[in-house]
């Protein structure tokens, strides 16, 4: 007759093999969304500064560049009023009474 052995399986040696069979059905998934990615066509990266140190060169420049274009608006427009106090007209916002 066949010499058929049954063991009892303890819970460590059933969750090892729950765990493989889990792990023989993920991997192929995961194979297939990897060699996906791969074959999408990569983007060039837009011409950005690489380091840090350019990145926040960059910033401070634009604040730089921002901060003397208000400055320089404001300097207008206390000249103008500066012109219009000398030659004087009527400001902004002030009414006469008559």
């Amino acid at each position: 007759m066949s010499n058929l052995k049954s063991e009892v399986i303890s819970r460590r040696k059933a969750l090892s093999l729950l765990g493989l069979a889990t792990l023989g059905l993920t991997v192929p998934a995961t194979v297939l969304t990897v060699l996906d990615a791969e074959a999408q066509a990569q983007q060039p990266a837009p011409a950005a500064p690489v380091t840090g140190t350019e990145r926040r060169q960059e910033r401070r420049t634009g604040r730089v560049k921002r901060r003397t274009g208000r400055r320089a608006a404001r300097r207008k427009g206390r000249a103008e009023r500066g012109e219009l106090r000398r030659e004087g007209g009527e400001e902004k916002g002030s009414k006469e009474k008559k």
